[in-house]
């Protein structure tokens, strides 16, 4: 009875995992490519599959070498590690790449229109973690819905809903890349975070165009059904406009944009599955890039320089003219931001065009600077307030300490990244000192200690129960 029960338990397992196998697709051992491209394997032992293409090339080379007289049948059948009738010595093969699953017949859609949130519930939830910024947040919550609600409802009917690509502009530290981190969190949908800096045309000396999407299919698990419905953040944008007054060729500036034209529009693209570039190595995969959201975020330097110029034509010698510093100190500049400024930076009208949405974000103020310390789900201070709470130690900043860490921001003019920079700065002291000494129990910011003319207020653990009580 026990051998029968052991004798169906291999069996089951050898049934599962018979199953598993066919959820894989094979790949070929020398070429790599997978069997829906390179057609059906031959199957040879220690789990090596072989394309009839390679199999061919193979006796191709073994009968040129016999019939030149560099090799005779002896000699193929005394080859070190290998026999024509057992393959079995092939020890240790180079190792397989991850395999992608194939899709399975009946699978149940990746996005259901009724689980996609409404614009004002993004919004609502993106605000518990940005602060201000509000046109760009209901921007992006409208065009997200619309974008998921075309993937949705994809051959619905005869009409097609067009992609809504995003371009946003604004200065450094303003929150461009945490408002589209914050957005992939809320929907669950795989997201890459690339950096146009690294792109050159065809991979000349950084990453070629299509590493972009080979970083959403790493995020997506190597799950190409995943990937064709996930976000792409193409950071610092800004830096492939054209180069001006040069004759040489633009490999990492216009001829990325040129290079992503299709990428943006809607196209099958065969990238790499596990690594950034393609080679003889690794196997590639076909991911179509009509359902993916492209969202592009650069800070755009001078481009102020460009509005002012264009905004300042009107300025010349009579009653009606506008003064030439008038937009000098006008901080809601860059929202007169137009298409012919952009092709004035450097931008190719294809570009622009495959990003029809184009909105600016607000530099941040000096209060939006107190919010940001403390206001939101994971604010700055919270997360200073819990590494001292788990040395049982009460932090807290007073308003005064608050208004002098935003000035301090305001000065290094880099956005929301300076509080971080101020407050190390400043608790670098402070975190050193508290796990020496067991008695402290509350530990008080003041702003004369920000400003540097005094220090902060450090209470003992019977001080702060008497406090309490008071």
């Amino acid at each position: 009875m026990a051998d029968d029960y052991e004798n169906r338990e291999e069996l089951m397992e050898e049934e599962t995992e018979d199953k598993d196998q066919d959820e894989y697709e094979n790949f070929c051992f020398l070429c790599r490519r997978p069997e829906s491209q390179a057609g059906k394997m031959v199957e040879l032992p220690n789990n090596i599959h072989i394309c009839s293409q390679c199999m061919q090339k193979s006796f191709d080379t073994m009968n040129e070498q016999m019939s030149s007289g560099k090799m005779n049948y002896m000699d193929l059948l005394n080859m070190p590690g290998i026999s024509m009738i057992d393959l079995s010595n092939v020890r240790n093969p180079v190792q397989k790449p991850k395999k992608i699953k194939k899709k399975k017949e009946g699978q149940k859609p990746a996005l259901d229109l009724k689980n996609i949130p409404a614009p004002h519930k993004i919004k609502a939830t993106l605000d518990e973690y940005v602060i201000g910024q509000e046109y760009a947040k209901k921007v992006m919550s409208v065009a997200v819905y619309n974008h998921y609600k075309r993937v949705a409802t994809d051959t619905m009917d005869e009409i097609d809903i067009e992609k809504s690509n995003m371009l946003m502009i604004g200065p450094t530290g303003c929150g461009k890349t945490y408002l589209v981190k914050t957005l992939a969190k809320l929907l669950d949908v795989p997201l890459a975070i690339a950096d146009a800096t690294s792109l050159t045309e065809a991979g000349y000396i950084g990453d070629d165009i299509e590493s972009v999407v080979s970083k959403l299919l790493a995020a997506a698990d190597n799950d190409v059904e995943k990937a064709e419905h996930g976000i792409i953040f193409i950071d610092e944008i800004d830096k492939l406009a054209k180069k001006k007054n040069t004759n040489q060729r633009d490999v990492s500036g216009e001829a990325v944009q040129q290079g992503m034209l299709k990428l943006l529009e809607g196209s099958e693209v065969e990238v790499p599955v596990g690594a950034n570039s393609k080679n003889a190595m690794v196997p590639l995969t076909t991911v179509n890039t009509r359902n993916i959201l492209f969202i592009c975020g650069g800070a755009f330097p001078d481009l102020e320089n460009i509005i002012k110029e264009r905004l300042n034509k009107q300025a010349s010698i009579g009653f009606y003219a506008d003064l030439k510093d008038k937009y000098d100190n006008d901080p809601h500049l860059l929202e007169k931001v137009t298409v012919e400024d952009l092709r004035s930076f450097g931008m190719i009208p294809e570009f622009i065009g495959r990003l029809p949405i184009i909105f600016t974000l607000n530099s941040l103020t000096e209060d939006m600077l107190v919010k940001i310390l403390r206001e939101p789900k994971n604010a700055i201070l919270k997360q200073y307030q819990k590494l001292l709470a788990l040395d049982e130690v009460k932090l807290e900043f007073d308003n005064d300490a608050l208004k002098a860490i935003a000035e301090k921001a305001m000065e290094k003019q880099t956005g929301a990244r300076a509080l971080r920079a101020i407050l190390e700065e400043y608790m670098l002291d402070i975190m050193y000192e508290i796990p020496k000494d067991d008695s402290i129990g509350q530990v008080i910011i003041t702003g004369d200690y920000i400003r540097g003319t005094g220090g902060p207020r450090i209470l003992l653990r019977g001080q702060e129960m008497t406090l309490l009580e008071e």
